[in-house]
């Protein structure tokens, strides 16, 4: 039995954001690697982008604060689930967090002082990466409206892929600016 989950979405005609809220208004539980996964701590940014990439994807960083309820919603209703689907590479960033990881530049720094550095207020926020640990779609911040989130997240998918596709190294020594909502 495959470890993945049946591609139910696609015998019934409907897409993925439709499916995934039906699945929730009707109280129908997914399976337990996709719903229920914690998503892994990040450890050292590179690392993980550079998996991503291979993968030809953005790396997607959510930054969540330990008992945010609408963190727990993006986590294991539209997160958790593209990690298994989609292969997506997804890490969590705690704002609160003491737990080392390593940025972009090498550098040895917290969680919450990472955090501090991309100067993000708002849990839930998403971040896409993409190489040189450039900023390939614009930030996804906060939950609006549980209604259309997950068109918000296709979207900024869509626009990291995209930009992915004709991504141009920047000069050295040029600053990138984050992208903003």
């Amino acid at each position: 039995m495959s470890s993945r989950s049946p591609n139910i979405s696609a015998h019934c005609g409907l897409t993925r954001r439709t499916w995934l809220g039906v699945t929730l208004l009707c109280g129908i539980q997914l399976p337990v690697g996709a719903a229920q996964a914690a998503l892994p701590a990040a450890k050292s940014l590179p690392d993980e982008l550079a998996l991503a990439l291979k993968g030809g994807g953005p790396l997607v960083v959510m930054v969540s604060l330990d008992g945010c309820p609408f963190c727990k919603t993006v986590r294991e209703n539209y997160l958790s689930p593209l990690r298994v689907q989609e292969r997506l590479i997804v890490v969590q960033v705690d704002m609160r967090s003491t737990a080392p990881v390593r940025d972009f530049h090498a550098a040895n720094l917290t969680h919450e002082q990472l955090v501090r550095a991309w100067a993000i207020t708002m849990a839930p926020t998403l971040l896409f990466f993409g190489p040189s640990g450039v900023e390939v779609a614009p930030r996804l911040v906060g939950v609006s409206s549980s209604d259309y989130y997950g068109g918000f997240l296709d979207d900024r998918l869509a626009q990291a892929r995209s930009a992915l596709t004709t991504f141009q190294p920047r000069k050295a020594g040029h600053q990138t600016q984050p992208h903003q909502r």
